[in-house]
C-alpha cells in the first residue's frame, strides 16, 4: 500500500485547476439563497429561525453534495493512476521504396546474360522474401517514374518485373538525384515517418550524394545494391555507340554513406539483401524485445460509482423517468439525418461514400456499369468522379464520362489513371469510323469504342497520388486500384496493332473481318439467350445500348496484354506532363 500510495499521480493534472471554482460556486449557492428565501425580506431575524423547520439543513446538505460530487468529478477527470500494467505496442514495419536504374547502362553484359535480367531477378527474390512491410517501386534514366506506389501487394509489384527495359523510358540518362526524390516524396506521401530507399545501379555523382543526404536529413535511410564488375563490359548507348560501363563502387560508398545506410554488390544469392537489412523491416526504437511496453493505467474510474451515487439525489420527483424518455427521442429523431437514408444512421458521411463505392466496384467488376454508374453518383470525391466516368464509358456516354474525370482532376490535380483513361475516351469519342462499306453496329455514330478504362478504383491513401504514374492494380481493398487495361492510351491501340498508314492492306482486311466476326457472335449470342450471366449483365438497356457494348467487348478481344506497352504510354504521359509544367 505504501509504495501505491508513493507512486500515486495524476496522469492530467491540468484539471485539477477546476478546484479553484469551489468557492465560486459556494459563492453562487449563498446569494441564490438569499434571494429563494423571501421570508427574510419580511420576518425579523430573530422570529425566522422558528418559523422555517429543517429549511436550512437541507439548503447545507445539498451544498455538502454539490461540492463532494463537483470534487470527485474533476479527480477522475484529472486521471489518478498508482500502478502501471502491460500493454502490446503497435510495431510499424517501415516502407521501402527500390529506384532501379532503367538507363542504357543497365543493358552492359558483365553479369550474364545482362544487368537488366540479373536486376529483375534480385527484385522478384526481394519480393518474395521480404517479411512483411509496404513496397513501392519507381524506375529512372533522365528522369524518374513510379511503377508501383507504396503497397503491401508483392504479388501486384512483381507483376510488371517482366516489363522493366531502357525502352519504356521517355528518355535516355542516368539522374539517381531525381530518383531519390521521387522515392522521398512517395514515402512523404504515404504519412511515413521513416522508411528505407534502396538504389539499384553502377554509378552516381554529387548530386546524388546530395540527394541522399537530404533524405537522411528527413528521416529516410538511403542504401545501395551495385550492379555491374569493375572490370565492366560494353554497351550500346542511346545514341547507338558502343561505349564501356564500369561498376564505380567509390561513388555507390558515397551515397550510401551520406543517406545512413549500407553498400553491397549485386551476387548471385540473398547475402547482399540480407547486408544490405531489406529482407526484415525495421521497426520503432522504442518497441521492447517481446513487443510488450508498460504504462500507466487510468484509475479515475474507481471514482465513478461514488459520483453516480451522489448524482442520485440531485434528481427531482419524475426526474429519472424524463431522462430516459429524452433518451429515447434522440434516435427516434436520428432517422430523418442524410446517414439514416441509407439505413445506416450511426455512420459518419464519409464511411457511407465508402461503402456505396465498394459497392460500385463490385457492381463494376460484374459487368452491371448502370448499378455502378448509380452507386458511384453523389460521391464527390476524386475516386467517385473517377469511378462514375470509368461506368460512363462502358456505356457508351463519353461526353458525361470526359465531364467526370474532369471533376476528378479538379479534386486532384495530376491524377494519373484519371488522365490516361479522359485521354483514350476522348480519342475514342474523336476517332473516325473506317470508310468500309459493310460498317459495325458500333460505329452508327461515327464513333469507335474506346479502350477499355481502368476498373473501378476504391479510395484510401494512399494511391494515384499526384505525379506517381502509378499503374492501377485489380484490387477492391481501400487505397487501390483496379486491372489497367493493356492498351497503348496515346494513340487508342494496342502496341501490337499497325497504324493504316502502315499496315498491310490486306492484313488489315483480314483483322476487320475477324472483327466483324466476333462482334456478330457476340450479337448471336445474346440474340439466343444462351444464358451467359456476364453478357447479360453488360447488354442490358436500350437496343443503342445493347450495340455499343457488344461493340466494346469485341474491341477488347483485339487488345493484347502487355504490361510494357502501358508502362511506356504512362511514363509518356508524365513526361509531357511535365514538360508542360516546365520541369
Amino acid at each position: 500500500m505504501s509504495a501505491s500510495w508513493n507512486a500515486l499521480h495524476f496522469m492530467r493534472p491540468e484539471a485539477l485547476w477546476a478546484l479553484l471554482a469551489l468557492p465560486l460556486l459556494v459563492a453562487i449557492w449563498w446569494l441564490r439563497r438569499r434571494r429563494a428565501n423571501v421570508w427574510r425580506q419580511t420576518v425579523d431575524a430573530h422570529l425566522l429561525r422558528h418559523l422555517l423547520v429543517g429549511r436550512d439543513r437541507r439548503a447545507w446538505g445539498g451544498l455538502v453534495l454539490l461540492l463532494s460530487g463537483t470534487v470527485i468529478a474533476i479527480v477522475a477527470l484529472a486521471g489518478p493512476s498508482w500502478r502501471q500494467v502491460a500493454q502490446p505496442l503497435w510495431q510499424t514495419p517501415s516502407p521501402l521504396v527500390v529506384a532501379l536504374d532503367l538507363s542504357s547502362r543497365v543493358t552492359a553484359t558483365d553479369l550474364p546474360p545482362s544487368r537488366l535480367l540479373q536486376a529483375r531477378a534480385k527484385l522478384a527474390t526481394l519480393l518474395r522474401e521480404r517479411q512483411g512491410g509496404e513496397v513501392a517501386l519507381l524506375v529512372y534514366a533522365d528522369d524518374a517514374y513510379t511503377v508501383a506506389p507504396l503497397t503491401d501487394d508483392m504479388a501486384n509489384v512483381a507483376l510488371y518485373l517482366d516489363a522493366l527495359a531502357p525502352d519504356v523510358m521517355p528518355r535516355d540518362g542516368q539522374r539517381a538525384d531525381r530518383a531519390l526524390e521521387t522515392a522521398v516524396k512517395l514515402l512523404q506521401q504515404s504519412g511515413a515517418r521513416g522508411g528505407d530507399i534502396l538504389l539499384l545501379t553502377d554509378r552516381a555523382d554529387a548530386d546524388a550524394e546530395q540527394a541522399a543526404a537530404s533524405a537522411r536529413a528527413q528521416g529516410f535511410v538511403v542504401s545501395v545494391l551495385g550492379l555491374g564488375t569493375p572490370q565492366g563490359a560494353a554497351y550500346r548507348n542511346g545514341e547507338g555507340q558502343i561505349v564501356p560501363a564500369r561498376l564505380e563502387e567509390g561513388t555507390l560508398r558515397g551515397v550510401a554513406s551520406r543517406g545512413g545506410g549500407r553498400y553491397a554488390r549485386i551476387a548471385s544469392d540473398d547475402k547482399d539483401l540480407a547486408a544490405l537489412d531489406v529482407l526484415i523491416p525495421r521497426v520503432s526504437a522504442d518497441d521492447s524485445r517481446e513487443g510488450q511496453g508498460r504504462t500507466w493505467r487510468d484509475e479515475g474510474f474507481w471514482l465513478l460509482p461514488p459520483l453516480m451515487v451522489l448524482a442520485l439525489f440531485a434528481f427531482r420527483r419524475r426526474g429519472a423517468l424524463a431522462v430516459l424518455v429524452m433518451m429515447a427521442a434522440v434516435p427516434m429523431a436520428l432517422p430523418t439525418t442524410a446517414h439514416a437514408a441509407e439505413g445506416t444512421w450511426w455512420q459518419r458521411a464519409d464511411q457511407v461514400d465508402q461503402q456505396r463505392l465498394s459497392s460500385g466496384v463490385d457492381a463494376y467488376r460484374k459487368g452491371d456499369f448502370k448499378a455502378a454508374q448509380q452507386q458511384f453518383e453523389g460521391i464527390d470525391t476524386d475516386a467517385g468522379w473517377y469511378n462514375l466516368g470509368n461506368a460512363l464509358a462502358r456505356q457508351g456516354q463519353y461526353d458525361a464520362a470526359i465531364e467526370a474525370y474532369d471533376r476528378a482532376l479538379k479534386k486532384h490535380p495530376g491524377m494519373a489513371d484519371a488522365v490516361a483513361n479522359r485521354a483514350a475516351v476522348d480519342a475514342a469519342r474523336k476517332r473516325k469510323p473506317p470508310q468500309n462499306n459493310d460498317q459495325n453496329n458500333d460505329q452508327k455514330d461515327g464513333k469507335n469504342p474506346p479502350e477499355k478504362p481502368d476498373a473501378g478504383r476504391n479510395q484510401g491513401q494512399g494511391q494515384g497520388k499526384e505525379g506517381d504514374g502509378s499503374p492501377p492494380q485489380d484490387k477492391g481493398e481501400p487505397g487501390q486500384s483496379p486491372p489497367p487495361s493493356s492498351g497503348d492510351p496515346k494513340d487508342g491501340r494496342s502496341q501490337g496493332e499497325k497504324s493504316p498508314q502502315a499496315a498491310d492492306s490486306q492484313a488489315q482486311a483480314e483483322a476487320d473481318a475477324a472483327q466483324r466476326e466476333r462482334m456478330q457472335q457476340a450479337m448471336q449470342r445474346q440474340g439466343n439467350n444462351d444464358g451467359n450471366d456476364k453478357a447479360q449483365g453488360q447488354v442490358s438497356g436500350t437496343p443503342q445500348q445493347r450495340e455499343q457494348q457488344q461493340a466494346v467487348e469485341a474491341w477488347m478481344r483485339r487488345v493484347p496484354d502487355d504490361p510494357g506497352s502501358l508502362l511506356r504510354a504512362k511514363f509518356q504521359l508524365e513526361n509531357e506532363r511535365r514538360k508542360r509544367e516546365g520541369r
